[in-house]
């Protein structure tokens, strides 16, 4: 989907995919966050996939995304598109923040068309919120197995759900 040029040995993400297949419908508002969030990944990143850094991978790297019997599959691969780790991530603890999640956009891409500035605002202040808490969550779950900081996480928050949308 994206690239971006980096030297050798950089542990960040360089490319990322969204399985399409995990996504069944998704609205303008949805794909306007979906670009933001990889655009914004790829300028600037923080991604250590500590098992295959430990076998020698350097990065940087390209992720693709899915959804997998209701688990994350993270599908980690170099430059060269060579698959360095598979790693599935439980999407249990995640429900709850995602549905959340959705709600309060919902609430926002309403309030943008009719709300007032002050309306607008207390609305976006609770969709940070929610999204701040989900990011570092998702640090949590992938301690021990990747390194990332919180507004890499926070991106990442984002691409989840935009492969939970069901339409």
């Amino acid at each position: 989907m994206t690239e971006s040029a980096s030297s050798p040995g950089d542990h960040r993400i360089a490319h990322i995919e969204l399985d399409e297949e995990t996504i069944i419908w998704r609205n303008a508002d949805i794909e306007q966050e979906r670009r933001i969030a990889i655009f914004d990944l790829i300028e600037e990143n923080s991604f250590k996939p500590l098992r295959a850094v430990e076998r020698g991978a350097k990065g940087p790297y390209r992720l693709k995304l899915a959804v997998r019997d209701g688990r994350l599959l993270m599908e980690i691969a170099d430059q060269q598109e060579r698959l360095l780790e598979e790693l599935l991530l439980g999407l249990a603890r995640f429900r709850r923040p995602i549905r959340e999640y959705f709600a309060i956009c919902d609430s926002y891409y309403q309030a943008i068309r009719k709300a007032t500035p002050a309306e607008i605002e207390t609305i976006d202040m609770a969709r940070r919120g929610v999204h701040n808490q989900a990011a570092e969550l998702l640090i949590e779950r992938l301690e021990g197995k990747i390194e990332t900081d919180f507004a890499t996480a926070r991106r990442l928050f984002t691409l989840i759900c935009v492969l939970h949308i069901k339409g």
